[in-house]
């Protein structure tokens, strides 16, 4: 197995998955920080923004701990 195929399998691999949950972990302090900062210039539109955002990293963070889940009960040495 050559390193460019190796590294595409990392994606769906455990550590991937979990890197990604980490990343997407991270991801919240700079949702954070735009929620508070609309807040305080009372910008709905940046708000909404923000409030999507959000939204999206929770809905990519379940993804991801959905695959995780489905190659944890795919492992025959997990249990």
């Amino acid at each position: 197995m050559s390193k460019l195929e190796s590294a595409k399998g990392f994606k769906h691999s455990k550590p991937g998955l979990m890197l990604g949950i980490g990343g997407s972990a991270f991801g919240a302090f700079g949702i954070v920080k735009d929620i508070r900062r609309a807040r305080t210039e009372a910008d709905t539109l940046k708000l909404i923004n923000a409030a999507v955002g959000a939204l999206a990293l929770v809905t990519s963070t379940l993804l991801l701990v959905r695959e995780l889940r489905r190659l944890s009960q795919d492992d025959v040495l997990a249990d």
